[in-house]
């Protein structure tokens, strides 16, 4: 059974919270402005597609070739998303960043590349939400097109309020990382309940 809050709780806290592609996003479009740094927002969105795909791929064969490592999956994904509550709740929000870098394409969408956040993201979502209930070619490219917008939409959003989300954060920071923190032991505890 598809658990559709489940699922977009997953996807929008691991796409909002902060990581490589938010808080560089924000601090370029602080020091640039928005403008001048959508074009390193584009290539995150390019790399991010990219990467979703190739993960996309490799879980679908996974998943496929052994069934049998579907509650191994649910297990690394559950203890992926506790993991990652602890690091939402102790985490500071602090964006800082090399004023001398300028905001390319190429460096938005490299970036992806070496952003484990996104890997696990993308497998985990495959595995543990998408692949037990949709099989067909056409429902797992539209999760996959999903999964990227969703995923690279959070750069837009950090880099649209730029420094002003940064104070934001910085003066609920608990209050917001608490909230987030529990939405995801949720959502790791929910897999096993069907």
């Amino acid at each position: 059974m598809f658990h559709l809050s489940d699922f977009l709780i997953y996807c929008f806290i691991t796409a909002y919270t902060p990581g490589a592609n938010n808080l560089l996003s924000m601090s370029n479009a602080a020091r640039l402005g928005f403008r001048r740094s959508f074009r390193f927002n584009l290539g995150i969105l390019a790399g991010f597609s990219v990467v979703m795909t190739v993960c996309t791929v490799c879980s679908t064969t996974l998943y496929t070739l052994l069934p049998r490592l579907k509650l191994t999956m649910q297990f690394f994904g559950a203890a992926y998303m506790l993991y990652l509550a602890w690091k939402v709740l102790k985490s500071p929000v602090n964006p800082s960043a090399d004023s001398s870098k300028e905001a390319s394409f190429l460096s938005g969408m490299i970036l992806q590349f070496a952003n484990p956040k996104i890997y696990i993201y993308a497998v985990t979502a495959m595995t543990l939400y998408i692949l037990p209930v949709y099989h067909s070619t056409g429902a797992i490219i539209g999760f996959t097109i999903l999964l990227a917008l969703i995923g690279a939409s959070g750069s837009f959003v950090w880099a649209l309020c730029g420094s002003a989300f940064c104070k934001y954060l910085a003066r609920h920071a608990k209050g917001v990382n608490l909230m987030m923190a529990v939405l995801l032991v949720y959502c790791a505890a929910a897999l096993f309940v069907q």
